[in-house]
């Protein structure tokens, strides 16, 4: 039985980490492989997933979780079992990425690395999402290259090119996520406002706060709007609405938005970093630092309809070499590999 641990559908609404386990438990609800998962009332219901529903403790985010015997413990975030019960199962850690230790500080800083350092020592395995992720745990958190199996994200059937839907009116650059800092929000703000027609719509990330409003009126007065959180339908008519998405933040562990986009046939523009040549290969418009000057450029150059629709076809071919079914498979593998038996 594979016992899975729903901290983080209590840490947050959406984003790549959910989307993962998402992926995998819809999977897991139609194969005949025994599994649970305890939640702690922020769940969204799966058919046939027997659900563990539990009052959550005082900082229960990084407490240590008690429960019987399962083969396969595997938390959605960094927690572990509680000592009593280790050995009990094979414990199995997902590291998303290494954001903390390279762009915040602090005691938040320190709290987090403890957590996840203290879980991968822990695992018997550990799964990373993308290369990138895993020689920032090798440098990071010292984990045996042994012990460490990659297993890419993947990107949703959900995201198509959806036929006769042309670009809007009013060309769009679409923005998807968090924009503190490192990702680089400032500079797409200022580059969209150096094309006079062209608005920003921005996706998730929270919405907008005052000084980022004040920003926002002083660069693209009118041009701009905030989309909220989009179902994935939603989403892929934005995509399919907008002239690219630019995505050039400094450090992913992997940047699901970039599939999305390519599957939907929305030109990307990306900064060549961490892991977003692993995930977008030849068919985004890669640039080094993503500033203003090289944002501009990459939108000039995708006004070229040539240029365009050639990193449209290559981001349909790109899309294609991942899947949340590829994902599913090679987690169950290593579930059967560290067991030493078959699940199903």
């Amino acid at each position: 039985m594979i016992l899975y641990d729903g901290i983080i559908y209590s840490l947050q609404r959406n984003g790549g980490i959910s989307v993962l386990y998402n992926e995998l438990l819809s999977r897991l609800s139609e194969a005949s492989c025994d599994y649970s998962v305890i939640s702690y009332g922020h769940f969204v219901e799966f058919p046939g997933k027997k659900n563990i529903v539990r009052a959550p403790r005082l900082a229960e985010r990084y407490r240590s979780v008690n429960y019987e015997r399962a083969d396969i413990f595997h938390s959605t975030y960094y927690r572990l079992p509680e000592s009593s019960s280790i050995g009990l199962s094979k414990v199995i850690t997902t590291v998303h990425d290494y954001t903390y230790e390279r762009y915040i500080g602090g005691l938040k800083r320190q709290v987090h690395s403890w957590q996840k350092n203290r879980a991968i020592n822990k695992s018997d395995k550990i799964i990373c999402v993308s290369e990138s992720t895993k020689n920032d745990a090798l440098e990071f958190s010292g984990v045996s290259e042994d012990r460490i199996e990659v297993i890419p994200n993947g990107v949703s059937a959900d995201y198509f090119s959806i036929p006769g839907l042309v670009l809007s009116d009013v060309p769009q650059a679409i923005f998807v996520g968090a924009r503190q800092g490192y990702k680089n929000f400032d500079s797409v703000v200022k580059a969209v406002s150096l094309f006079k027609d062209l608005v920003l719509v921005c996706v998730g990330g929270g919405g907008f706060d005052k000084k980022e409003l004040a920003f926002l009126d002083k660069y693209l007065p009118g041009r701009y709007r905030h989309a909220g959180f989009l179902t994935n339908a939603e989403l892929n008519v934005e995509y399919n609405k907008a002239m690219c998405l630019i995505y050039p933040s400094l450090y992913e562990g992997f940047g699901i938005p970039v599939l999305e986009a390519m599957n939907a046939g929305c030109p990307v523009i990306a900064v060549d970093a961490s892991s977003i040549p692993e995930v977008a290969g030849d068919a985004a418009h890669l640039i080094e630092r993503g500033t203003v000057e090289e944002i501009e450029a990459g939108i000039s150059a995708l006004m070229n309809d040539d240029y365009r629709q050639s990193l449209i076809s290559k981001g349909f071919i790109q899309a294609k070499k991942f899947s949340w079914d590829i994902t599913y498979k090679k987690t169950m593998a290593l579930y059967e590999q560290v067991l030493g038996k078959k699940l199903v």
